[in-house]
Formats: structure tokens, sequence, C-alpha cells
């Protein structure tokens, strides 16, 4: 399932004076399986086996691509240098200036630079990780919302699917019938022309003609297939119903579907049952699509 999340830590201050915040923003779209994609920086490398334990023990199904950024407030806040460092500073601007005697003295500007990157830099792989844990409760419910619009489609292809399958019982029964008069018609004719030829008996070709009508009966009767449709759609219905991880189970039932859709189809005897066995590969091929990226 589709859907998309972001989390900001709260503000961490460094050594330097200046703040930093780490945030964690994750992509997810459809996909059978789940295909977990972390963007980090150097600074969060060693991050990543938590990170991605943590997003896969919440996901099964999908691509997911997380990111993480670390945000300082550089531009906005000074450092205040300490007296080590400007003692240092001092020091070290002596040294050189006493080997180089027109080498000029540091600026202020220079001073807060030095002072900057030589403080050392907040602490955020805390930070992160709970900005990661919101981030993910955020992800979990964008593609709860998913799918229960995903949930009411699969509904609707599970009652039009059983519409299809109200419409093929009551043909079966119409095509014997329909059959069973052609092998009557048959049946006249063959027995006025072995009334005329005298060659066979009329008892046997009615045998015969009973015995085609039944094999025939026996090769189109759907009412089995009909039936064990029924059944996997309740069982979708359930399971839908239900909750949970599910995903697995709807695949299972999908390829049942599709096995007694198949079964129908090569059943059918009447444009009709062809009809509705086609239309209904197109509802289950449309579920199959969507189940795929059910967890």
């Amino acid at each position: 399932m589709t859907g998309y999340a972001t989390a900001v830590s709260e503000l961490v201050p460094g050594a330097a004076g200046e703040g930093a915040a780490v945030t964690v923003e994750a992509r997810a779209v459809n996909g059978r399986f789940l295909d977990l994609v972390l963007k980090l920086p150097d600074e969060f490398r060693g991050l990543e086996p938590a990170l991605r334990e943590r997003f896969t023990a919440a996901f099964r199904r999908g691509k997911i691509e997380v990111r993480v950024n670390a945000a300082r407030e550089t531009d906005h806040a000074l450092p205040a240098p300490g007296p080590e460092q400007l003692n240092r500073l001092a020091h070290l601007q002596a040294s050189v200036q006493g080997w180089l005697p027109q080498a000029r003295g540091l600026s202020v500007n220079e001073v807060l630079h030095w002072c900057r990157g030589s403080a050392a830099a907040a602490r955020l792989d805390e930070p992160a990780l709970q900005a990661a844990d919101r981030c993910i409760a955020g992800l979990r419910e964008a593609r709860a919302r998913e799918g229960e619009r995903l949930v009411q489609m699969l509904l609707s292809r599970v009652s039009r699917l059983r519409e299809l399958a109200a419409q093929a019982e009551p043909l079966v029964p119409q095509v014997v019938q329909r059959q069973q008069a052609r092998f009557l018609e048959r049946f006249n004719e063959a027995l006025a022309s072995a009334n005329a030829a005298g060659a066979v008996p009329e008892q046997a070709l009615h045998e015969r003609a009973l015995g085609e009508a039944a094999a025939y009966a026996l090769r189109i009767d759907v009412a089995e297939e009909l039936s064990r449709l029924g059944s996997h759609l309740a069982e979708v219905e359930r399971l839908l119903k239900a909750g949970g991880e599910i995903g697995k189970r709807l695949d299972f039932l999908m390829q049942e579907l599709q096995r007694e859709a198949n079964t129908l189809g090569s059943k059918s005897a009447v444009l009709e049952l062809s009809t509705i066995s086609v239309e209904m590969k197109v509802a289950i091929e449309q579920m199959r699509e969507q189940v795929q990226n059910i967890e």
C-alpha cells in the first residue's frame, strides 16, 4: 500500500550553542514483498541496523524509502567560545607570528568559525531513532487509511462475483434442457431412418440418446465449481473484515478463485456462460493485483 509520513525530532542543543534537529521521511509504494531502501548521511550510518530492524518489524510488504537528515541552526546561532579555545587560538597565533612576523592576526569572524568547527557536535542518534518511531507510526496510519479504501474495493468485487455466480447458476439447467431437446430431435430423426432401413432397434437408439444426454449433463455441470466459488468468496470477505496480516492467505484464495473461473469457462456450452466466465476472470484479476499490496 502507498503512504507517506515525516517526523522531526526536538531541537538538540550542541556544545557550541547551536541547535540541531533530525528529520525522518518515509515513502511507501505498492509491492508484493518488502523492499526497504535507507538513504542516510554519513553521520547516521551507524544507525542503519537499528532503523532497518524497526521498519522490518513494522511492515511486511511494499517498497519503502527512508531518508534521514539533520538540520542545524548554523545561520541563526553563534558559538560561545570558551576560555580554553580562545587561549589555544592566542598561543597558535603567537606561534605563527613568531615565525612569520608579517602574518595578520585573526578576525572575530575567523575566531568564531574556528570555535564552531572545534566544538563537539550534538549527539543525534537517540533523537533520530525517536523521530523514526514517530515516522513509522505515521506511515502505518497512512497505509491503514489506504487499506480501508482497498478493502471497500475488494468487497465490491466480491459482490460482483456473487452476482455473476447467481447469473450462471440458472443457466445450467436451461442448457441441459436445450441439449436434451436436441438429442430428442436427433433421436426421432435416427428412429425414422432406422425404421426405414430396419437396421437398428428402436430401444437401442433410445438408450444411446439417453446415455449421450446424461454424459453431456455431467460434462457441463458447474454446480460444484459455483459452490466452491461461493465458499472462497465467503472466506475472502471474512478475512477482509477481520483484518490483520492476511495478504498471503488472500493470495492463495485468488488462485483458487481463478481456478474455478477457468473451469467454469472450459465447461461453458453457451455464450452466456462464456461471457460470465470472462467477466469473473476480469474481476478476479483486479482483486489479485490489489491483494498483492495487502500486508
